[in-house]
């Protein structure tokens, strides 16, 4: 009998007993936009009616409260109308302003038309007074020499007239001819000089002239200018009202608080009908109704080197009766299995790595009826050793064989 039982106890030494680390953690969801979301108020405001009680389920899009307006720049009720109509009025006022730049450019065709025929003019003007100012020069000429001849003249015969050749009345007559010959050159000299300063004003007419087309442009222009900075000034208050049109239409769509997901509704934040909310804060959450279930357990630092991504885990979930041999995971029964996704790089809080995991798709599913929340203990396969090997390495307190992931692959092959 002895022999049957020191027989007994050696089988069981030598049995397979698969190495494990147990680490606590709660159920979550792989993707972050299957964890309970907070329904925010973009404005502030104040409740008016609630459409849904905590527990209720809505779907995407439903209306969750309705908020009514606090503040005094938004009180008015006809506010967008207004401002479209503020709107309409300053873009009207820029047309006009366009319109005003294209009559300042049509004015200014009009002045520089103007000022090229009036120069025509004064250009014909001034070529008849050249050519006047040339005959009266020749002119000028012709008469200095008939006054020449008409001195010489006179002086030859006074000289004759003297010697007593010729009689007076010769010498009168001479004397006469001498004095015409004189007012005659006289007459030509004032005309030419009359000539040559109408030529003179009238090239001071055309100075004076284009001078006078210089400013009338420039003020046109001024205008012109005027006009611009007025339309870039009104397009600048168009581009400033049309964003608060934009604005007061969009914040009106927000007095509705609308479900950004199906789920449940828990957490309301308010009690009842008329009490404020600020910009931004929660009213109540929503747990998402489709969920793929995770769980967040934390491991010892002691134990990280011992978990990588694509581990197997077994899983007890908080109120799902389960018979666990930790060392015999084939022999439990009520566990569920799991698969390592991400192990954290960073310490949490609370001194430990965080790791999650995912269902595993080749074992049971998880069960439906799960909740965010809910308590979950794992135990993490390592290597299978001799039972004998197990209780050594407990009595001397050395941590399990780390594990290798190309091992576990090898065994699922075989």
């Amino acid at each position: 009998m002895v022999l049957h039982l020191f027989t007994g106890i050696r089988r069981f030494l030598f049995l397979p007993w698969t190495q494990n680390i147990r680490a606590k953690g709660t159920v979550t969801t792989l993707y972050q936009d299957q964890r309970p979301q907070q329904v925010n108020t973009i404005i502030g405001g104040r409740v008016m009616k609630w459409y849904i009680k905590e527990g209720d389920y809505v779907k995407a899009g439903d209306t969750l409260v309705q908020l009514a307006e606090v503040k005094t720049d938004y009180l008015d009720p006809d506010l967008l109308q207004r401002t479209k109509e503020q709107l309409a009025g300053k873009e009207l006022s820029v047309e006009y302003y366009k319109d005003k730049v294209g009559a300042a450019d049509q004015q200014i065709g009009a002045i520089n038309s103007g000022l090229q025929l009036k120069l025509n003019q004064l250009l014909n003007k001034l070529n008849q007074l050249q050519l006047k100012v040339q005959a009266d020069s020749a002119e000028t000429v012709a008469a200095n020499n008939d006054f020449i001849i008409g001195n010489k003249q006179y002086n030859r015969q006074k000289a004759m007239y003297d010697s007593g050749l010729v009689s007076l009345t010769q010498l009168e007559i001479r004397n006469q001819q001498f004095q015409n010959a004189q007012a005659k050159k006289i007459m030509a000299e004032n005309k030419l000089a009359n000539s040559k300063q109408d030529l003179t004003i009238t090239r001071i007419e055309m100075n004076a002239l284009q001078q006078e087309n210089v400013e009338k442009v420039s003020k046109a222009q001024g205008d012109q200018f005027q006009s611009l900075t007025q339309i870039a000034s009104g397009q600048a208050d168009i581009a400033k009202l049309q964003n608060q049109y934009a604005s007061y239409n969009i914040r009106n769509g927000m007095y509705y608080i609308l479900a950004s997901q199906s789920g449940q509704i828990v957490k309301a934040q308010k009690a009842g009908i008329g009490e404020f909310v600020k910009d931004g804060e929660m009213i109540a959450e929503i747990v998402p109704d489709k969920i793929q279930y995770a769980v967040e357990m934390y491991v010892q630092p002691l134990d990280l080197p011992l978990i990588a991504p694509g581990q197997k885990v077994r899983f007890l979930f908080d109120g799902f009766p389960a018979i666990v041999f930790s060392g015999w995971p084939k022999a439990s029964s009520g566990t569920f299995g799991g698969e390592i996704v991400a192990v954290e790089s960073n310490v949490s809080t609370n001194g430990k790595f965080r790791v999650i995991v995912k269902e595993d798709a080749q074992d049971k599913p998880w069960p439906k009826e799960l909740k965010i929340g809910a308590g979950a203990q794992g135990i993490t396969l390592l290597k299978n050793v001799p039972v004998w090997f197990e209780l050594w390495r407990n009595i001397n307190g050395f941590p399990p064989d780390y594990y290798k992931k190309e091992d576990l692959k090898t065994k699922e092959k075989k």
